[in-house]
């Protein structure tokens, strides 16, 4: 009898021992910029991008191919304070001399920003400047004081 008190009493040890576990539910941690697409003739019009490829500058691997949005959301280089895209639409005919380009220039300051023993440290982007060209007729700001989540569009993009 002892022995099953023993060993309840070491079951008993054991599982208040244990601890309880984090989860981060804050997710997507370090936020990515958002961009909608409008109607540069009606601004107030959602104007879907046909055939959207974008690729990130150095890389070879598209983050978008062929795909036809009103709104993507883009991820920043943490490691660095600017970060280029190319947005290319890919012409109907699928001759790549009709493609048209454009480049997206992000210019930013990364901070660190602790968010909770198990979520760590995130990325908050401060003084965020954009620049464009080509098919990209206009931007709704060139200027973002902070982009710390993505719940809405941060920058309205006319063509």
């Amino acid at each position: 009898m002892k022995k099953y008190i023993f060993l309840l009493i070491l079951v008993f040890i054991g599982i208040s021992a244990c601890e309880k576990d984090d989860f981060c539910v804050q997710n997507p941690v370090t936020p990515n910029l958002v961009l909608r697409f409008y109607d540069k003739d009606d601004t107030s019009q959602l104007k879907a991008v046909q055939r959207l490829s974008i690729i990130a500058q150095g890389k070879t691997d598209s983050l978008f191919t062929g795909q036809t949005t009103d709104s993507i959301a883009i991820p920043l280089n943490s490691l660095a304070q600017e970060t280029i895209y190319t947005l290319k639409m890919n012409s109907v005919d699928g001759n790549i001399a009709n493609n048209q380009t454009a480049t997206l220039t992000i210019k930013y300051n990364p901070e660190d920003d602790y968010v909770s023993r198990s979520c760590g440290f995130r990325v908050i982007y401060k003084d965020v400047n954009l620049e464009y060209t080509s098919w990209i007729d206009n931007l709704s700001t060139s200027q973002i004081t902070n982009i710390d989540n993505q719940a809405r569009a941060h920058v309205q993009v006319y063509y």
